[in-house]
C-alpha cells in the first residue's frame, strides 16, 4: 500500500494556543441571501454550503495547497495500482441525534443517496465499481479505473455524509429530517427563524477533544446589502463571508481599526462566474447567436466597475486557478462589430431574450442590467427576469430561462469541478447543478472520459487543452470571470479560515481572543 496518512490528534491540539480552548462565546456570521435548504446533499447554493459545512462533514477536508487532512476519516490508504481507497474511520462519533456513526452511513450515504441527489458528485462516482464496509469504522472504495482527482472529492459540499437511520428507505427529498438537519459536525442546528437567522449551538459530543470552541454561532440573514455593512461597522455581526457586502464597501470595511481580511479560503473552489445559454430552444441554441454574446459583453468593464476589481476576465470553462488551463483558446474581447456579425449569421429575428439574474444582491443585478445595455446595443431584444433563490433554482431545474448567471465551483480539477457542466451524461431536469445549458457533443464526453483516466499530467493537459479549445468554439455558456471573495472579520476571531474551503467548514478551529 502506498501513501498512508494518519492525523495525530494530540500534536493537533498541542499546537494551539491555550487560550482556543477557553475561549467559547458566541460568533455572528452574516448569511447572504438565506438559503433555501440546509440539506446539503441535495442543495447546493452557496448559502446552503456556508452554513450546513459545520453541520455534516465528509471523510476529508483539504488545506489551502489542496492536500487531504482528516475528517471523519483518522487515517487512509490508496493501493499501488490507484484502484482501492481504504479509508478509517474515527470510533466515538455520533450523530447529533445521539445515534453511532458508522461506515454503514458513508456507504449508504454515497452509494444510495447521492448518487440519486447530488450531480457533481456522480460525475466521479462513475469510476467507483463498489463501496464497501468490512467492519464498522472501515470503508473501502474500489475504482473501475486508476483516477488521480479521486482524492479531492471527499469534502462536506461534495460528498456530505448522511445519517443511514434517518434517510434510508424515505423518499430523500421531502423527508421532514430535511428542515432540522441531523449531522455529525461540530455545531448542532438548533432554530432557524426565517428572514432573521439561523442558529447553530456547540455539538458537546463532538469526537475531537475540546473542540469546537464557541458555544453558538448566528447566521444572521440581512437583506439589505447597506445594512448588512453597517452591522459589521456596528459590530453586530463578526464575520462578513465573501460576497456578503457589496465590493464598493469592501475597501472602507477593511480600513476600519481592529478589522482584517484574507483572500484565503477559496482555493478549493476558485468560483467562476458564467451564464447558463440555453441550446435546446430559441435563439441561444445557435452557436453562431451565443458567440454574438461573447462579443456583445464587456467583461473589462464588469471587473473594474461592478466588481471593482475583484476578479479576472474568464477566457475558459477551466479557471486560470485550476490544474490544466489553457489560454491557447478563442479569445471573445468587447467586439460590437463581431457581435453583430455573429447575430446576422445566426438568422436572429428579434425574438426576446430572457435574462434571469442570480439574486444573490446588487452586485449581480446590476450585473445582468449591464449584459442587458450590451446586448441591446448589438440588436439583441433582452428583458430582465427578476427572482429569489428558490425561483433562481426552480426555473434552471425547469430549463425555463435564455441566458442564466450562475456561479460555479472547481474543486482544483475539471474532473471534478468542470466536466459536470458540459457532459451529455449529466443532463437532468430538475437540478441547477449539472449540465443545465444542455450542451451535447459526442467527442466532448469521449474527451472528457479519457482525460479523467489519463496515467500521466501531461496526457491529461493535452486533452483538456484539446477540451477546452472545442468548448470555447462551440460556447455553450458564456463565460464571465473568475471572481475573488475576501472574507472580512474581526481580528479577535483566530483561525477562522484553516481550509481550503474558508468559512464552510472553518468554524470547527475558529476562536475568539479574549
Amino acid at each position: 500500500m502506498r501513501n498512508l496518512v494518519t492525523a495525530s490528534l494530540l500534536t493537533v491540539a498541542m499546537g494551539l494556543p491555550a487560550a482556543a480552548q477557553d475561549s467559547g462565546g458566541r460568533l455572528d456570521i452574516v448569511l447572504q441571501p438565506e438559503p433555501p435548504s440546509l440539506m446539503l446533499g441535495m442543495v447546493q447554493n452557496a448559502p446552503t454550503q456556508l452554513v450546513a459545512g459545520d453541520i455534516f462533514e465528509s471523510l476529508l477536508r483539504y488545506d489551502t495547497d489542496l492536500n487531504p487532512q482528516p475528517s471523519l476519516a483518522k487515517s487512509w490508504e490508496i493501493s499501488e495500482d490507484a484502484l482501492t481507497y481504504t479509508f478509517k474511520l474515527h470510533e466515538d462519533v455520533k450523530w447529533h441525534d445521539g445515534e453511532p456513526f458508522t461506515s454503514a452511513d458513508v456507504v449508504f450515504a454515497v452509494d444510495k443517496l447521492l448518487r440519486e441527489t447530488n450531480p457533481r458528485l456522480r460525475v466521479s462516482l462513475e469510476h467507483v465499481e463498489s463501496i464497501t464496509a468490512p467492519d464498522d469504522h472501515t470503508v473501502v472504495f474500489q475504482l473501475k479505473n486508476p483516477f488521480g482527482p479521486f482524492i479531492g472529492v471527499f469534502e462536506a459540499g461534495t460528498m456530505p455524509i448522511l445519517p443511514k437511520h434517518i434517510y434510508e428507505g424515505t423518499d430523500y427529498l421531502n423527508n421532514p429530517a430535511n428542515n432540522t438537519p441531523i449531522g455529525t459536525g461540530p455545531y448542532k442546528f438548533n432554530e432557524w427563524e426565517k428572514g432573521n437567522y439561523i442558529h447553530l449551538v456547540k455539538n458537546e459530543d463532538y469526537y475531537l477533544d475540546d473542540q469546537p470552541y464557541l458555544d453558538e454561532v448566528y447566521y444572521r440573514i440581512i437583506p439589505d446589502a447597506a445594512s448588512r455593512a453597517v452591522a459589521f461597522e456596528n459590530g453586530e455581526v463578526d464575520v462578513l463571508p465573501g460576497g456578503s457586502v457589496e465590493n464598493w464597501d469592501v475597501k472602507r470595511l477593511v480600513e476600519m481599526d481592529g478589522v482584517c481580511s484574507t483572500g484565503k479560503g477559496w482555493e478549493y473552489f476558485a468560483p467562476h462566474a458564467m451564464a447558463w445559454m440555453n441550446n435546446r430552444e430559441g435563439p441561444t441554441a445557435d452557436k453562431n447567436f451565443r458567440k454574438a454574446v461573447m462579443y456583445a459583453m464587456d467583461r473589462e468593464f464588469v471587473r473594474d466597475v461592478i466588481w471593482n476589481g475583484f476578479g479576472k476576465v474568464a477566457t475558459s470553462p477551466v479557471s486560470s486557478k485550476t490544474n490544466f488551463y489553457t489560454d491557447d483558446t478563442i479569445m471573445y474581447d468587447h467586439n460590437a462589430e463581431k457581435a453583430e456579425e455573429m447575430l446576422a449569421a445566426s438568422g436572429y429575428d428579434g425574438e426576446e431574450v430572457r435574462i434571469l439574474p442570480l439574486p444573490y444582491g446588487e452586485t449581480w443585478q446590476r450585473w445582468a442590467e449591464a449584459m442587458k445595455q450590451n446586448l441591446d446595443e448589438v440588436g439583441i431584444n433582452s428583458t430582465v427576469v427578476a427572482t429569489d433563490v428558490a425561483g433562481w433554482n426552480q426555473k434552471q431545474s425547469d430549463w425555463d430561462f435564455d441566458i442564466a448567471f450562475t456561479y460555479l465551483y472547481q474543486y482544483g480539477d475539471p474532473a471534478l469541478g468542470v466536466s459536470r457542466s458540459y457532459l451529455s451524461s449529466n443532463i437532468e431536469k430538475g437540478s441547477p447543478w449539472n449540465n443545465v445549458a444542455g450542451y451535447v457533443n459526442e467527442e466532448v464526453d469521449a474527451m472528457f472520459d479519457e482525460a479523467a483516466v489519463a496515467a500521466t499530467p501531461e496526457a491529461r493537459q493535452e486533452l483538456y487543452t484539446k477540451i477546452q479549445q472545442q468548448l470555447v468554439d462551440d460556447v455553450p455558456v458564456a463565460w464571465l470571470l473568475e471572481i475573488e471573495f475576501p472574507t472580512i472579520y474581526r481580528c479577535e476571531v483566530k483561525d477562522l479560515v484553516t481550509t481550503a474551503i474558508g468559512v464552510n467548514d472553518g468554524l470547527r478551529d475558529a476562536w475568539i481572543e479574549q
